[in-house]
């Protein structure tokens, strides 16, 4: 990655810029709960999704843990790779299922099987509930992906606070010397919960850093915000953000802290998209699911 030298921002079609300025102008702007009753009356309107009716639930057993996870293989055999997939939502709402759609086409464009997770939410279960969650599942990939998947080829991305929490993975399984992921998609997380850097300020007042972290008393540890961890030793990574999030800081340094400890990083900011983007219906995020796709099918050969 190159800094100074290089435009970061995507360059896409004029009219892709114009037809996402006008989505989100027309577009009610969202913010999270900003306390237990909004996250309670958030959590029902949520309601159900759309699920895959093929996708198999089990729960997975590692290092004597236990997690619920969510399978989806590619429709055309054999299997390529297997994808590790964790959820966003906060820490504090969403669910594996709630993803489907999503992974459906991930396998199915890739030729992999994708896992997702579902880790417990705050604050019922704050930090280092879903982290302990989400190791669980990787090191029970890493065990049984060759048995069965036939492959033992493995990547893993995130989105929001899942984006996060495939970072705390990526360190927890580098520092036990498990080194099993060819690379990693992350999307818009958020890798200062602390409010000590300019970036982490920005949402210091989120209610959502209370249910996953409040009771942490130093919340620059690693495992909480992987920004002031040891980064050396990680997988290739790219870094997906939008121009108009409020973690566009936060994700230019952390991109930047990778970059100094010798990671392969791939930073990719796109214009006129905000907090979430990927999931939307513009051209910018179709062409950012496509970069992210082609991203993932070069670590897997």
């Amino acid at each position: 990655m190159q800094f100074g030298s290089t435009n970061l921002v995507r360059t896409v079609p004029a009219e892709h810029i114009d037809e996402a300025v006008a989505f989100y102008a027309a577009r009610p702007s969202g913010r999270g709960p900003a306390d237990a009753d909004e996250l309670r009356e958030a959590r029902a309107l949520r309601g159900s999704t759309t699920t895959d009716d093929s996708a198999v639930e089990r729960t997975v057993d590692a290092g004597g843990r236990s997690v619920p996870v969510r399978i989806i293989r590619p429709t055309v055999a054999p299997t390529r790779g297997v994808h590790l997939d964790i959820h966003g939502g906060g820490f504090y709402m969403d669910s594996a299922a709630r993803g489907d759609v999503r992974n459906r086409e991930l396998a199915d464009a890739l030729g992999v099987a994708v896992v997702s997770i579902d880790y417990r939410l705050a604050p019922e279960n704050p930090w280092p509930a879903a982290p302990d969650d989400c190791e669980t599942a990787a090191l029970w990939l890493t065990d049984n992906a060759a048995r069965l998947f036939g492959t033992s080829l493995l990547t893993i991305g995130g989105f929001s606070a899942g984006a996060t929490l495939a970072m705390t993975t990526l360190l927890r399984l580098r520092d036990k010397g498990v080194r099993s992921f060819a690379g990693a998609a992350l999307q818009f997380g958020t890798y200062d919960l602390s409010g000590r850097t300019p970036a982490g300020r920005l949402i210091s007042d989120e209610y959502f850093l209370e249910a996953y972290a409040g009771h942490v008393a130093d919340r620059t540890l690693p495992d909480v915000s992987p920004i002031y961890g040891d980064l050396r030793d990680l997988p290739p990574l790219v870094l997906v953000v939008g121009v108009e999030d409020i973690l566009l800081e936060d994700n230019m340094a952390m991109a930047s802290r990778l970059a100094a400890a010798g990671v392969d990083i791939d930073l990719r900011i796109y214009p006129a998209s905000p907090h979430g983007f990927t999931n939307h219906p513009t051209a910018i995020a179709a062409t950012a699911r496509e970069d992210i796709r082609s991203w993932l099918s070069d670590r897997l050969g």
